[in-house]
């Protein structure tokens, strides 16, 4: 069922971006992979989510980009789980949750701000067959795998329609040093409100299309510049979270004040070839969650 339905969802996002297609081109392309592999290697909680965005539009100067001039079609997965994979469930502890997202956005200056903003519909529960795909994939690596008990007590299938908007602006110190302070609001499978800023020293994406990955919030880069070089970012955010479809009230989770991040990344442009790698630390989500936890960000693109 979710397949078709995931597939009817891909449907109506392509027909958005398609809607003006004899004036739009594919300007670019982005994905980032996190893992705790490449970060604490612990896996757990936040533990591996793939993101990626497809750009249509028409080139415009960054300044001069109205709303609906850059459509991105953005595709997600996610699994979120227990501390300790075997055994049976602690009820205290991360219930265990697969998620698959398609949604459409668009990114436009608005009163010297830059804008983003669009919908997703989010897929949770066992019908997006990543227990299985963990399970099989723990298997050939030869890892612990989730037990049949954590994935019968994981979070019930479910689609959760989901709005974001994200204002921010950008503060240039010389041509190498970038402060971006933003906010965000999302509503639906989590709801929350979200402040926080990023440093870039470096060119290396400088005036480019840069998305935001939701469990980090390290932005992966798109519509992308060529010239040759290196950028360090940091960025760090608090939020306040209302609900989570991940830890429901209704099963007895009490969700902690704050939702904190602080993030550190480096990009690379060479001449046909770019990567990124960045660390995220990433503060407590429930009270009985007992510690904080580090994922790994990477991204790496070859041009033939």
């Amino acid at each position: 069922m979710f397949r078709s339905v995931l597939a009817s969802a891909c449907a109506v996002c392509l027909a958005v971006t398609g809607a003006q297609a004899e004036e739009r081109t594919r300007l670019g392309y982005g994905r980032l992979v996190t893992n705790d592999f490449f970060g604490d290697g612990k896996d757990r909680w936040r533990t591996g989510s793939i993101t990626s965005s497809r750009i249509w539009g028409r080139r415009a100067p960054e300044g001069a980009r109205g709303f609906g001039d850059l459509i991105e079609l953005r595709l997600g997965a996610e699994i979120m789980a227990p501390g300790h994979l075997g055994g049976r469930p602690d009820p205290t502890d991360r219930p265990y949750a697969g998620t698959l997202s398609v949604g459409a956005h668009t990114h436009f200056a608005w009163h010297g701000f830059e804008m983003s903003t669009g919908a997703d519909l989010v897929f949770v529960g066992p019908a997006t067959g990543l227990g299985s795909f963990q399970r099989e994939m723990h298997d050939l690596l030869g890892m612990p795998r989730p037990s049949e008990a954590q994935l019968d007590a994981q979070i019930e299938n479910a689609v959760r329609p989901t709005v974001v908007v994200e204002m921010g602006r950008s503060f240039a110190f010389g041509d190498r040093i970038t402060l971006r302070p933003f906010v965000e609001a999302r509503v639906g499978a989590e709801t929350l409100l979200r402040a926080g800023a990023d440093l870039t020293l470096g060119r290396v994406g400088q005036g480019e299309l840069l998305i935001r990955e939701t469990a980090t919030g390290q932005r992966y880069r798109t519509v992308q510049a060529a010239d040759p070089g290196f950028s360090l970012v940091l960025g760090g955010d608090m939020a306040v979270v209302e609900d989570s479809v991940y830890l429901p009230e209704d099963r007895g989770y009490d969700l902690t004040d704050s939702r904190d991040r602080v993030r550190a990344g480096v990009h690379w442009q060479g001449e046909s070839a770019s990567a990124f790698y960045g660390l995220t630390w990433l503060g407590e989500e429930f009270r009985t969650q007992g510690s904080d936890q580090i994922v790994g960000s990477v991204r790496i693109n070859l041009q033939f």
